[in-house]
Formats: structure tokens, sequence, C-alpha cells
């Protein structure tokens, strides 16, 4: 008798510009505090290494998606983020090789139940409840950079309603993107599938319903999420 309980486990994708098929997600990892200007709008030093934190796959939204003003927070914000889609495993990896394990780049959004990651922050506990929740890690499509490569400049912004709230460029990033590969390399074995959202410039802020939110990056495009009322 088959137990009614039991399912089929669902694979995370995003889809890959150009092509037929999508990018299965394994992990998603974030960098924290990657962009002078945002460590010292959220109080740090930016003389601090890179750290990082995970998102369950499913917190994955594509471009397009609504997103319901989540419960338990009443500070709900924006963070554009370029990710980093990795295409081949490794361990250790040196700066110098790092490249070679990103099969693609994609415009993120890293929302963040800000009151609440600031709350245990300061009780010393895990944050992961400011940012680890549903469809808080929307994505745009990745393109893969046999096409043109990583980008090291070119403006990142993030606009609600058509007004700029964020805008910084990226060749701001304290740590680069083979940088960042590296550096993560040496606390987790990455492995193709994942995804790594690489920090956010200064200027980010709370979200209301009804809000349109889109993210842009030069030379990849743009996408867009719209603020739902809670529990839709």
């Amino acid at each position: 008798m088959t137990d009614k309980y039991l399912f089929e486990p669902t694979v995370t994708t995003v889809p890959i510009e150009g092509r037929t098929e999508s990018f299965p997600v394994r992990r998603i990892y974030c960098v924290g505090r990657n962009y002078a200007e945002h460590i010292r709008e959220m109080g740090g030093d930016a003389r601090q290494p890179p750290f990082f934190f995970q998102k369950p796959t499913d917190a994955i939204v594509h471009d397009g998606a609504t997103v319901a003003y989540p419960p338990y927070t009443q500070d709900f914000q924006h963070e554009i983020e370029l990710v980093l889609a990795i295409g081949k495993g490794g361990r250790d990896i040196a700066k110098e090789e790092a490249s070679a394990h990103v099969f693609g780049v994609a415009i993120g959004i890293d929302l963040t139940r800000r009151d609440v990651q600031v709350e245990a922050r300061k009780a010393g506990r895990p944050w992961e409840i400011g940012k680890s929740f549903d469809r808080s890690a929307p994505i745009g499509a990745i393109r893969p950079i046999a096409d043109r490569g990583i980008p090291s400049t070119g403006f990142i912004e993030l606009l609600v309603n058509d007004e700029v709230r964020q805008r910084g460029d990226l060749s701001e990033m304290i740590w680069k993107p083979a940088e960042i590969v590296s550096k993560l390399s040496e606390q987790y074995r990455i492995e193709p599938g994942d995804l790594i959202y690489t920090g956010t410039p200064s200027g980010v802020g709370p979200m209301s319903v009804g809000d349109r939110v889109k993210g842009r990056i030069e030379s990849l495009g743009a996408i867009a999420v719209l603020i739902a009322p809670p529990g839709e």
C-alpha cells in the first residue's frame, strides 16, 4: 500500500539565457557585506573578511513573480546582487583558477526581514530567520560566462516604483567574484548547481505591499517582482 505522505522531490531550476534546458539549483550561498558603503550603512567594519550564509533552494522565485509580504516582520528590505552560478565543483580552489568553476551570472535580489535579522544579531543568535524565509531569493535568467565572461565593472541598481534606491558599480566589490569562489571553497566543497549571491551596494531599504521592485545590472538586463499582501 502506498503511503499517502510520500512525494516526489521537486528540483528548483533557473532559466538559462538562449537555452532550452534550465540550471538545477543545489545550494544558495550569500556573501555578507561586500560593498564598503553598505557595510558602513549597516554599522560594520569594511576591513573584515567575507562571511557566508545560506538560503533554501525553494526560496528561489523567477523574474516577474509576485512575492507576498512575509510574516513576522515590519521591515521588509531589498538587496540587489550579482549572482554566480557554479558549473564545476572543487575544494580549496586557487583564486587564479576560480573563474573556471563559474558557469554563468545572473541578477538576484536578497530579500531580508531586517528587523528580525538585527534583533537576532543583537542577541548573539544566528540570523537565518531574517534571511532564509519563503520566496526570499528572486533571480533572473543565468547568462553563461562563455558568452562575455564575468562582469567586473558596470552599474548595479535597484528601483522601487521606478525610483532608484540602490546604485553602485560592480568594481566597488571588496571581494571580487574569483576571490569569493576561492574563499567559499575553503569552507565548503562547491558543486555544480550552487548559486552565490555576491553582496549588495548601499541604499537598502523597506518595501511595502503594492511596490514594484526592479533590479538591473549593466549588460545583464533587469528582473522585477511585485510585493503582494501577506498570504498571497
